[in-house]
């Protein structure tokens, strides 16, 4: 006598759409889930190349210098800073604190200027502030990074400036850095160089275990389901009425 073969447990129509969409989603978010991965790979890439860029000796600044051999190198300038055009970054806080940016053309000995992100100066409505209290003399010389401008919003644009100066103006701004010896005058008090832009991998990674989770989650979760709706069923037809199932095995 054969052993009685038991009845292929099977899914209504409605349970198998909801469980391909289900599924559907899963690969979606496992694709979102690559695609940070690919961002992040991309990031660190740059990164490196920032690293690398950073570590060459610093480029000397004239008014031959182009904009992208400037872009986040290091950079030396030498020159009388024109305070009399200086220009304000507004609405910038520095720790919790509002404030501008003092963004000074600094006039080089060819006749041509480039703008330096002096630093952050306080300002309780982040929009005025004394120029004369954060002056640090007309003669400079300048170390920092070379950035594209504007660098964000707000920010002050080397290009909608030179109808309004008397001298041509370089297509970037310097980020001056903070001195790294003694040998630097000091400071006047509140003015604050910033930092050098930090370079980290970014939220990429996390985004990705998180879409991944979600996968995982949605997958199983759609899976198990589907198993205790196809043993619902499976007693409807055997009889036994349709009920709860709590075991799925």
């Amino acid at each position: 006598m054969r052993p009685k073969t038991r009845p292929k447990r099977k899914l209504g129509r409605r349970d198998l759409v909801g469980l391909v969409v289900a599924l559907l989603i899963a690969a979606t978010c496992v694709r979102l889930g690559v695609w940070q991965l690919d961002r992040l790979h991309g990031r660190r890439e740059r990164n490196a190349a920032l690293f690398a860029a950073r570590a060459r000796p610093p480029l000397e600044v004239d008014g031959s210098l182009p904009a992208d051999s400037a872009r986040d190198r290091r950079l030396h300038a030498r020159g009388v800073y024109d305070y009399r055009h200086e220009q304000f970054w507004r609405a910038r806080s520095y720790e919790g604190v509002p404030g501008v940016d003092l963004v000074t053309p600094l006039r080089l000995a060819d006749g041509t200027a480039v703008l330096v992100d002096r630093g952050w100066a306080p300002s309780p409505d982040a929009y005025h502030v004394d120029q004369a209290a954060y002056r640090e003399g007309d003669s400079a010389a300048v170390v920092g990074l070379g950035f594209a401008a504007p660098r964000a919003r707000g920010d002050v644009d080397p290009v909608a400036l030179r109808d309004s100066l008397p001298y041509p103006l370089l297509p970037f701004v310097i980020q001056q850095l903070a001195p790294s010896t003694a040998l630097y005058r000091p400071l006047p008090p509140g003015l604050v160089r910033w930092p050098i832009p930090e370079l980290s991998d970014g939220p990429h990674l996390s985004y990705a275990i998180q879409w991944f989770s979600f996968a995982v989650i949605i997958a199983v979760g759609s899976l198990a389901l589907a198993r205790k709706r196809a043993a619902e069923a499976d007693l409807e037809r055997r009889g036994g009425g349709r009920g709860t199932i709590n075991a799925l095995s």
